[in-house]
């Protein structure tokens, strides 16, 4: 019985803890232009989404490199990476590390996409994907989908790491239906 009370208090206090700065009503809305923004990615490059016109983006918040869910979800999107371009689709994550924090985790982790540093949180923001965690603003894990002409085609807010690729994939399979 003082197991679960631990266990419930443990969680009582981690959900005080994580807050959100921005609601899932703040992301933006399908058939919206999507945000545009210019951040250094894992290579020390810039990664402009305008740059990305005439592919299908699929562009992830994350919390944190090196972390077990983040890790978690960078493997499945690079396991299906070969699945994503041959729906001519790019993988873009993006948290508020550092450009060296993502060049590590994704030599250490074996990722081959693109990781992208929004140390300010300002693009997180303008994707209202922020929170707050032990008083630091991290990037909330939220996905958006981004057709060849830029606007918003698919959102999943608070997503679960474990199965989002499968999510992601069978969603811009349908997508690219229409």
């Amino acid at each position: 019985m003082k197991k679960y009370i631990f266990l419930f208090a443990l969680l009582a206090v981690t959900a005080i803890a994580v807050k959100p700065f921005t609601s899932p009503a703040d992301v933006p809305a399908v058939g919206t232009a999507a945000p545009t923004f210019k951040l250094v990615t894992n290579e020390g490059k810039t990664a402009d989404l305008a740059k990305f016109r005439g592919k299908w983006v699929v562009l992830y918040f994350y919390p944190k490199d090196f972390t077990s869910g983040c890790t978690l979800e960078a493997h499945n999107f690079q396991r299906d990476l070969a699945k994503y371009k041959a729906m001519h689709a790019v993988i873009l994550g993006v948290s508020v590390d550092t450009a060296e924090s993502h060049k590590s985790f994704c030599a250490k982790e074996g990722l081959n996409f693109k990781l992208l540093s929004d140390t300010d949180a300002s693009v997180s923001a303008k994707y209202g994907s922020v929170m707050e965690y032990n008083g630091m603003k991290l990037s909330a894990r939220n996905t958006f989908i981004i057709d060849p002409h830029g606007k918003i085609a698919k959102v999943f807010v608070k997503v679960s790491p474990a199965g989002h690729s499968d999510e992601v994939l069978a969603a811009l399979a349908e997508l690219r239906k229409s």
